[in-house]
Protein backbone atom coordinates (compact mmCIF):
# COMPACT_ATOMS: atom_id res chain seq x y z
CA UNK A 1 0.00 0.00 0.00
CA UNK A 2 2.90 2.32 0.88
CA UNK A 3 4.24 2.83 -2.16
CA UNK A 4 0.80 3.27 -4.15
CA UNK A 5 0.72 6.15 -1.97
CA UNK A 6 2.99 7.73 -3.24
CA UNK A 7 1.88 7.86 -6.60
CA UNK A 8 -1.46 9.41 -5.85
CA UNK A 9 -3.02 11.28 -8.33
CA UNK A 10 -4.65 14.56 -6.78
CA UNK A 11 -7.95 16.01 -7.78
CA UNK A 12 -8.28 18.99 -6.03
CA UNK A 13 -6.52 18.10 -3.10
CA UNK A 14 -8.34 14.82 -3.24
CA UNK A 15 -6.17 11.80 -3.47
CA UNK A 16 -6.98 9.00 -6.22
CA UNK A 17 -5.13 5.50 -6.71
CA UNK A 18 -3.37 6.06 -10.00
CA UNK A 19 -4.99 1.48 -10.78
CA UNK A 20 -7.92 0.06 -8.97
CA UNK A 21 -8.15 -3.50 -9.45
CA UNK A 22 -11.04 -5.52 -9.07
CA UNK A 23 -10.78 -8.45 -11.60
CA UNK A 24 -8.10 -7.12 -13.25
CA UNK A 25 -6.30 -3.53 -12.86
CA UNK A 26 -8.22 -0.18 -14.62
CA UNK A 27 -6.02 2.82 -14.88
CA UNK A 28 -6.94 6.09 -13.54
CA UNK A 29 -7.75 7.97 -16.89
CA UNK A 30 -9.87 10.99 -16.36
CA UNK A 31 -10.71 12.90 -13.45
CA UNK A 32 -12.74 16.15 -12.38
CA UNK A 33 -14.81 17.55 -9.70
CA UNK A 34 -18.63 18.44 -9.89
CA UNK A 35 -19.26 21.79 -8.11
CA UNK A 36 -21.88 24.72 -8.34
CA UNK A 37 -21.12 29.09 -8.17
CA UNK A 38 -23.06 30.87 -5.97
CA UNK A 39 -22.95 34.28 -5.38
CA UNK A 40 -19.10 34.32 -7.30
CA UNK A 41 -17.92 31.63 -5.17
CA UNK A 42 -17.32 28.14 -5.99
CA UNK A 43 -18.44 25.77 -3.79
CA UNK A 44 -17.20 22.23 -4.83
CA UNK A 45 -19.02 19.01 -4.32
CA UNK A 46 -17.14 15.86 -5.11
CA UNK A 47 -14.07 14.92 -6.92
CA UNK A 48 -14.68 12.18 -9.80
CA UNK A 49 -12.11 9.53 -10.83
CA UNK A 50 -12.64 7.79 -14.07
CA UNK A 51 -11.04 4.10 -14.05
CA UNK A 52 -10.99 2.22 -17.68
CA UNK A 53 -9.69 -0.88 -18.57
CA UNK A 54 -6.74 0.44 -21.14
CA UNK A 55 -7.99 -1.83 -23.59
CA UNK A 56 -11.00 1.20 -24.41
CA UNK A 57 -8.85 2.37 -27.30
CA UNK A 58 -9.31 -1.04 -29.46
CA UNK A 59 -13.38 -0.23 -29.14
CA UNK A 60 -12.83 3.32 -30.41
CA UNK A 61 -10.77 3.29 -33.29
CA UNK A 62 -13.03 5.03 -35.37
CA UNK A 63 -12.34 8.65 -33.56
CA UNK A 64 -8.53 8.13 -33.76
CA UNK A 65 -6.62 11.39 -34.67
CA UNK A 66 -9.28 13.24 -33.85
CA UNK A 67 -8.35 16.73 -30.77
CA UNK A 68 -9.77 16.32 -27.33
CA UNK A 69 -11.76 19.51 -28.50
CA UNK A 70 -13.29 16.97 -31.18
CA UNK A 71 -13.77 14.50 -28.93
CA UNK A 72 -15.61 16.72 -26.23
CA UNK A 73 -18.24 17.78 -28.51
CA UNK A 74 -18.89 14.41 -29.89
CA UNK A 75 -21.59 12.48 -27.79
CA UNK A 76 -21.43 9.37 -30.27
CA UNK A 77 -17.65 8.71 -28.66
CA UNK A 78 -19.01 8.54 -25.42
CA UNK A 79 -21.98 6.42 -26.28
CA UNK A 80 -19.32 4.08 -27.98
CA UNK A 81 -17.45 4.36 -24.77
CA UNK A 82 -20.78 3.51 -22.36
CA UNK A 83 -21.49 0.42 -24.79
CA UNK A 84 -17.92 -0.81 -25.11
CA UNK A 85 -17.68 -4.54 -23.34
CA UNK A 86 -14.94 -3.30 -21.18
CA UNK A 87 -14.52 -2.55 -16.95
CA UNK A 88 -15.09 0.81 -16.23
CA UNK A 89 -15.14 2.22 -12.47
CA UNK A 90 -16.31 5.52 -11.00
CA UNK A 91 -14.84 7.27 -8.05
CA UNK A 92 -16.81 10.21 -6.49
CA UNK A 93 -15.14 10.95 -2.97
CA UNK A 94 -17.44 13.61 -1.25
CA UNK A 95 -15.57 17.53 -0.86
CA UNK A 96 -18.93 19.36 0.84
CA UNK A 97 -20.66 17.03 3.03
CA UNK A 98 -24.48 16.59 1.64
CA UNK A 99 -27.25 13.61 3.30
CA UNK A 100 -27.51 10.60 0.95
CA UNK A 101 -30.76 11.11 0.57
CA UNK A 102 -30.19 14.41 -1.82
CA UNK A 103 -27.47 12.94 -3.74
CA UNK A 104 -30.18 10.03 -4.51
CA UNK A 105 -32.82 12.16 -5.48
CA UNK A 106 -29.90 13.98 -8.22
CA UNK A 107 -29.41 10.53 -9.53
CA UNK A 108 -32.90 9.49 -9.66
CA UNK A 109 -33.83 12.10 -11.42
CA UNK A 110 -31.01 12.14 -13.72
CA UNK A 111 -31.78 8.76 -14.56
CA UNK A 112 -34.73 8.33 -15.15
CA UNK A 113 -35.15 11.86 -17.79
CA UNK A 114 -33.04 9.41 -19.68
CA UNK A 115 -35.03 6.43 -19.55
CA UNK A 116 -37.89 8.15 -20.44
CA UNK A 117 -36.75 10.51 -23.32
CA UNK A 118 -35.82 6.67 -24.67
CA UNK A 119 -39.29 5.51 -23.36
CA UNK A 120 -37.12 2.62 -21.34
CA UNK A 121 -38.54 3.58 -18.03
CA UNK A 122 -40.69 1.04 -17.15
CA UNK A 123 -41.58 -1.12 -13.77
CA UNK A 124 -38.45 -2.90 -13.98
CA UNK A 125 -36.74 0.51 -13.80
CA UNK A 126 -38.48 2.29 -11.40
CA UNK A 127 -38.40 -0.83 -9.05
CA UNK A 128 -34.28 -1.16 -9.34
CA UNK A 129 -34.20 2.99 -9.26
CA UNK A 130 -36.10 2.61 -6.20
CA UNK A 131 -33.06 0.52 -4.64
CA UNK A 132 -31.14 2.67 -5.35
CA UNK A 133 -32.61 5.44 -3.64
CA UNK A 134 -33.50 3.31 -0.84
CA UNK A 135 -29.42 2.95 -0.21
CA UNK A 136 -28.28 6.50 -0.31
CA UNK A 137 -31.56 7.45 1.62
CA UNK A 138 -29.77 6.47 5.20
CA UNK A 139 -26.48 7.00 4.32
CA UNK A 140 -24.73 10.32 5.50
CA UNK A 141 -21.91 12.11 3.13
CA UNK A 142 -19.22 13.66 5.15
CA UNK A 143 -16.25 14.61 3.54
CA UNK A 144 -13.92 11.71 2.40
CA UNK A 145 -16.43 9.25 1.99
CA UNK A 146 -16.36 7.36 -1.23
CA UNK A 147 -19.02 6.16 -3.57
CA UNK A 148 -18.03 3.61 -5.97
CA UNK A 149 -20.03 2.49 -9.19
CA UNK A 150 -18.37 -0.49 -10.89
CA UNK A 151 -19.48 -1.50 -14.02
CA UNK A 152 -18.40 -5.10 -14.95
CA UNK A 153 -17.63 -6.72 -18.70
CA UNK A 154 -21.30 -8.94 -17.97
CA UNK A 155 -23.50 -9.94 -21.06
CA UNK A 156 -26.13 -7.83 -19.12
CA UNK A 157 -24.98 -4.51 -18.17
CA UNK A 158 -25.16 -4.24 -14.11
CA UNK A 159 -23.27 -2.05 -11.97
CA UNK A 160 -22.11 -2.66 -8.38
CA UNK A 161 -22.19 0.48 -5.89
CA UNK A 162 -20.35 0.50 -2.69
CA UNK A 163 -20.73 3.61 -0.03
CA UNK A 164 -17.58 3.68 2.24
CA UNK A 165 -17.02 6.41 5.12
CA UNK A 166 -14.67 6.72 7.91
CA UNK A 167 -15.33 4.55 11.19
CA UNK A 168 -18.07 2.33 9.29
CA UNK A 169 -18.22 -0.65 7.05
CA UNK A 170 -18.50 -0.85 3.67
CA UNK A 171 -22.11 -1.10 2.24
CA UNK A 172 -22.80 -2.68 -1.12
CA UNK A 173 -25.90 -2.87 -3.70
CA UNK A 174 -25.99 -4.34 -7.04
CA UNK A 175 -28.47 -3.14 -9.87
CA UNK A 176 -29.10 -5.85 -12.07
CA UNK A 177 -30.78 -3.80 -14.21
CA UNK A 178 -29.31 -2.98 -17.67
CA UNK A 179 -31.19 0.18 -18.63
CA UNK A 180 -30.67 1.66 -15.31
CA UNK A 181 -27.29 0.52 -15.03
CA UNK A 182 -26.29 2.28 -18.35
CA UNK A 183 -27.97 5.36 -17.71
CA UNK A 184 -25.92 5.69 -14.24
CA UNK A 185 -22.95 5.58 -16.61
CA UNK A 186 -24.20 8.32 -18.53
CA UNK A 187 -24.91 10.38 -15.58
CA UNK A 188 -21.01 11.08 -15.47
CA UNK A 189 -20.04 9.85 -18.59
CA UNK A 190 -22.62 10.82 -20.85
CA UNK A 191 -20.55 13.46 -22.88
CA UNK A 192 -22.13 16.90 -23.65
CA UNK A 193 -25.13 15.88 -20.96
CA UNK A 194 -22.75 14.83 -18.23
CA UNK A 195 -22.82 16.06 -14.87
CA UNK A 196 -19.19 17.01 -14.82
CA UNK A 197 -17.73 19.02 -17.59
CA UNK A 198 -14.58 18.88 -16.23
CA UNK A 199 -14.42 15.20 -15.96
CA UNK A 200 -15.94 15.34 -19.39
CA UNK A 201 -13.18 17.62 -21.08
CA UNK A 202 -10.49 15.71 -18.64
CA UNK A 203 -11.73 12.36 -20.40
CA UNK A 204 -11.60 13.77 -24.35
CA UNK A 205 -8.27 14.82 -23.18
CA UNK A 206 -6.90 11.30 -22.02
CA UNK A 207 -8.87 9.53 -25.43
CA UNK A 208 -7.26 11.79 -27.71
CA UNK A 209 -4.01 10.46 -26.67
CA UNK A 210 -4.62 7.10 -26.17
CA UNK A 211 -6.18 6.76 -29.62
CA UNK A 212 -2.62 8.55 -31.30
CA UNK A 213 -0.46 6.15 -29.26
Amino acid sequence: MGSNEVEAVMVDEVPFPPQITITKPLSLLAHGITDIEIHFLQIKFTAIGVYLDPQIGTHLQKWKGKSPADLAQDDDLFDALISAPVEKLIRVVVIKEIKGSQYGVQLENSVRERLAEEDKYEEEEEAALEQVVHFFQSKYFNPHSTITFYFPTTAAPTVQIVFSTEGKEESKMEVNNANVAEMIQKWYLGGSRGLSPTTISSLATALSAELSK
